[in-house]
């Protein structure tokens, strides 16, 4: 039972008397890839034991390394593990990402060659089209089209610009009208659609921009963009002087698309008391506190334990039950029910385990088959998969100092959300630190500024106390716009100084839309998303207002 937590605490005892048990170590990338001290581990197995590992465990060490997106390692990896079309395409893949084209092309084209009708080989054909000429690419696409519907979208937008590039622009023309008509419910149709209306838009042809974004609300509601496509239809409606319409529209973005941050800026068009960019800082809503959530997975034993009080118990339990089922499903693809998945979410929340079981949780929604999809909709028409999907760890601290320096509460613990997944030991690459990813001279500035001679931002009091006077203090610089407060948090003051002299502040929306880091605009959309998730999640007047939407 090498999955067995007990097998792996096992394997950590053997280790710590004997280090150089390389098997042992292995076992732990495998099923442990993530867990403190895993990596180190399989750095050494690659330095100093390369010559004795099998296929299967350079496998783990490749999907390890895959996992933590350092791709130039698991290309090399990938090519001493099984010959299958997964670990071909990975390792040209992880070749390519490396900056290596040709070795990356000759993985690519062994996965064309050995495994022709492979799920994988759609990609390989996707990607070896972007080593090669257009003329080459373009052939590589149209195999790819042929062969695998799932591709096709893509590749017939790929296909149109090395048509372009060909300068054949009628070629171009018909492969975009072979993506509308063949496959207009998919994402690169809802993209492409998105991209001409938006510059129908520039062009201050808003008729045009609306029939162009019209059909992604209805042929792909399950778009990121759809929500975006219905709240700029009411915005240009407006801008066109028909207020009924607008006005439909952006009810309509409200009751399709709820949970999105344009289901916001509906709100506010209409007027709701919901904090707008220039009055949300000073809003003060109700919190309630929420109920925890009895996990609705696991077998009778673990729901037993979990009932009486023993977390810890019910945990190792749960455990010892999904650990088989995880230990078979191949990196990525969940072996578990979705009521298993979310519970294992649920649990890594509850032992502050905060960054895993928001990604566990977020996860879900990319399980693809019809009967999880379904259960997945299931789960997320209950309060408990926002609550849970919106957590509120650290609460009286956020309280404190959100009061102290007058700020909305859930705008802080939104901006957390999004810094740091609510990790207090989390660091960036730029060495931005804690909950609040405060980088080290803006903290050392602001403590001093405050009078915090001895401080940690690994301390959630310190960190939250520093990070609440800096987003004090990018308020304080921007009249009280959250939207350039939010913004100057992750960009700098200096950045957002330039932008708001370049473009103006006219239109807020249309603003964020002309954000030219493309981080800092989705960044700005992610924290007010989620603060109007926190307010749906913890503030019951939101709720009120949604029960009176009338969307006739």
């Amino acid at each position: 039972f090498p999955a067995h937590p007990s097998t792996q605490e096992i394997i950590r005892q053997q280790l710590s008397n004997n280090p150089n048990q390389p098997h042992l170590m292995a076992i732990l990338v495998k099923y442990t890839p993530d867990a403190p001290g895993v990596d180190q581990m399989r750095d050494r197995l690659v330095k100093e034991y390369a010559h004795q590992l099998t296929p299967l465990e350079w496998e783990a060490i490749a999907d390890s390394y895959w996992l933590e997106w350092d791709y130039g390692k698991a290309g090399q990896a990938y090519t001493k593990a099984p010959n299958t079309s997964r670990n071909l395409y990975r390792a040209g893949r992880g070749y390519h990402l490396g900056n290596d084209q040709v070795t990356a092309k000759k993985y690519y084209l062994k996965l064309i060659q050995e495994y022709p009708q492979a799920v994988d080989t759609g990609w390989g054909l996707r990607r070896i089209a972007t080593l090669v000429n257009p003329q080459a690419a373009v052939t590589y696409l149209d195999r790819a089209i042929a062969q695998f519907p799932q591709q096709a979208p893509e590749a017939l937008v790929e296909k149109a610009q090395y048509f372009k590039a060909l300068n054949s622009p009628k070629s171009a023309t018909q492969a975009l009208q072979t993506l509308l008509t063949d496959y207009k419910t998919s994402e690169a149709a809802a993209e492409y659609r998105w991209d001409v209306a938006s510059n129908k838009a520039q062009a201050g042809d808003l008729i045009s921009a609306w029939q162009w974004a019209q059909p992604i609300v209805i042929n792909n509601p399950e778009s990121k963009l759809a929500p975006k496509a219905g709240f700029w239809i009411a915005k240009w409606a407006t801008k066109l002087n028909r207020p009924q319409e607008a006005t439909v529209a952006y009810k309509s973005v409200l009751a399709r698309f709820p949970r999105s941050y344009y289901a916001w800026r509906s709100a506010v068009a209409l007027g709701w008391d919901v904090g707008d960019f220039t009055t949300v800082r000073h809003q003060a809503p109700q919190v309630l506190k929420a109920e925890k959530i009895m996990p609705p997975g696991g077998s009778q034993t673990f729901q037993e334990l979990y009932k009486i009080g023993l977390e810890q118990e019910a945990w190792t339990q749960f455990q010892s039950e999904i650990s088989d089922r995880e230990a078979e499903a191949e990196p990525h693809r969940s072996k578990l029910s979705i009521a298993d998945d979310f519970t294992k979410g649920l649990l890594q929340l509850y032992q502050g385990q905060n960054l895993r079981g928001i990604n566990q949780i977020g996860d879900l929604q990319d399980r693809d088959t019809p009967e999880d999809k379904q259960q997945w909709q299931q789960l997320r028409q209950t309060p408990e998969y926002w609550q849970a999907l919106y957590p509120f760890p650290f609460e009286s601290t956020i309280l404190k100092w959100s009061k102290q320096r007058q700020l909305n509460p859930l705008l802080v613990t939104s901006l957390i959300r999004q810094e740091s997944r609510f990790e207090p030991e989390i660091e960036s690459s730029a060495g931005a630190m804690g909950l609040m990813q405060v980088i080290p001279p803006t903290a050392k500035a602001s403590a001093q500024s405050i009078g915090l001679a001895n401080y940690s931002m690994t301390n959630p009091e310190d960190n939250i106390n520093i990070g609440t006077y800096y987003l004090d203090f990018t308020h304080q610089k921007y009249n009280n716009n959250s939207m350039l407060a939010v913004a100057s948090y992750n960009a700098g003051p200096n950045a957002v100084a330039k932008w708001v002299k370049r473009y103006g502040l006219k239109d807020a929306d249309e603003f964020v839309e002309q954000i030219p880091y493309g981080e800092t605009q989705g960044y700005v959309e992610s924290v007010f998303e989620n603060y109007w998730n926190y307010m749906l999640v913890y503030n019951p007047e939101v709720g009120k207002l949604f029960e009176n939407l009338d969307t006739k």
